[in-house]
């Protein structure tokens, strides 16, 4: 049967304990251990006097302070030893304290104040040694190899100190890089989830409007076409509740119902005739270049890209058509949105609210993309530059060549077997 089940609470009990307790229980039993000779003397052994007690009590009860002042209980213990041994009162056969302060010394002790004590202890038991009458050559060896033994012990637990606060430093800052890395992971989720939420809410809403602002026009001059833009304005609206499901499912990490992928380049056609159908915008899907297969997450971000960019169209350009061009290269996709609305007001500024906002759906013609986000704006081209930037590309927003407004992004297509994989 192992002893590990009531040997390591003991331990972890000791190392916990108060350390005066345990020292001064050491110091006991090193005084104990030093009067048993006494206790039970041998035949022509010195009697026992009140001055070798002292000396034996003097190299035990200093080692209730061996923690506190170690260095200074060392001193003491290591006067009171020899002098104890020369005094014959009589010595005992082994060193109780010394080997505790040799311990001690090599656990806690500053490296001058090792080298000293062990220096010191070593010459001080071959001098007393000498000293005895007719000494065996074994009891040097026993005595000098008991001084190494000691010091060795020491030495053994200062490096399992030193290697165990190592491995604890280490896992604190494992915990703290751990920590860190979730905050950062939890925020990065929680804004590409704000943008989702965002591209299709404003996408369904700007849909919604535009079609709740001419059923009424119609309503009663041409039933037939009032009827399609309520028929819009509900289609819009489960589009958007079916891409909400979708977000909601992965955030409640529901796979029971199967939840489908978000979508991505290949839905671009669908959406483009859907803002055509919807809006009466005349939108043209225009590709350039061998399509490869992009990383989910570029694909995604490629088609809510077009999707804000197009949003932004409708809600604030007052334009009559717009172009989707996809131009593929095999480093990268660079997708440009164009219309031939009224484009930005001023010359490099944010654009004032007649016009397109530069959060919400334009900015200024600088070559940067969108000005400073202005008080009530909207999120769209802070989006898309996320976006782009999330995937390792970039994203530039202003007057297009002839008039209107343009939103250029260029997202890597990286390795066709990566983006496979």
């Amino acid at each position: 049967m192992s002893a590990q089940p009531w040997f390591a609470p003991l331990v972890k009990r000791v190392r916990t304990a108060n350390p005066y307790v345990v020292d001064s229980a050491l110091a006991a039993l090193v005084l104990f251990a030093a009067s048993l000779q006494w206790i039970f003397p041998d035949e022509g052994d010195d009697r026992l006097t009140w001055q070798g007690w002292l000396l034996g009590a003097a190299t035990a009860v200093p080692l209730v302070w061996r923690r506190r002042a170690p260095f200074v209980m060392a001193c003491a213990v290591s006067v009171a030893t020899p002098a104890q041994a020369l005094y014959h009162a009589p010595p005992p056969d082994l060193m109780y304290g010394g080997f505790v302060v040799l311990y001690t010394m090599a656990a806690l002790g500053r490296p001058w104040q090792r080298r000293f004590m062990l220096v010191g202890w070593t010459i001080g038991v071959t001098l007393v040694m000498t000293h005895k009458e007719s000494p065996e050559p074994f009891e040097y060896a026993f005595q000098l190899m008991s001084v190494a033994c000691a010091y060795a012990f020491g030495v053994l637990a200062r490096v399992q100190r030193a290697y165990t606060a190592e491995l604890e430093d280490r896992a604190r800052r494992l915990e703290r890089e751990r920590a860190a890395d979730s905050a950062r992971a939890a925020a990065q989720e929680r804004a590409r989830i704000a943008r989702d939420m965002h591209d299709i809410l404003a996408h369904a809403v700007s849909l919604m409007v535009v079609q709740a602002e001419a059923g009424p026009v119609v309503v009663r001059s041409d039933p037939a076409r009032a009827e399609a833009a309520f028929d819009a304005i509900a289609g819009a609206g489960r589009d958007a509740m079916a891409q909400l499901r979708r977000i909601l499912g992965v955030l409640k990490e529901d796979q029971r119902n199967g939840t489908s992928p978000q979508p991505g380049i290949r839905a671009l056609p669908a959406l483009v005739r859907q803002v055509g159908e919807s809006t009466g915008l005349r939108v043209r899907l225009s590709t350039t270049g061998e399509p490869l297969p992009l990383p989910p997450d570029t694909d995604i971000a490629a088609y809510r890209v077009v999707q804000e960019a197009l949003t932004n169209t409708v809600k604030h350009a007052y334009a009559s058509s717009a172009i989707v061009e996809l131009d593929w290269t095999e480093e990268a996709l660079t997708l440009t949105v164009t219309d031939d609305g009224c484009g930005p007001t001023g010359s490099g500024s944010a654009l004032t609210s007649s016009g397109r906002g530069p959060t919400g759906s334009g900015a200024g013609p600088t070559s940067s993309g969108a000005g400073p986000a202005r008080p009530g704006g909207g999120h769209g081209l802070i989006g898309i530059r996320e976006r782009a930037a999330a995937c390792g590309g970039e994203a530039r927003a202003g007057r297009g060549p002839d008039g209107g407004f343009r939103v250029v992004v260029r997202l890597p297509a990286g390795d066709r077997q990566a983006a496979l994989g």
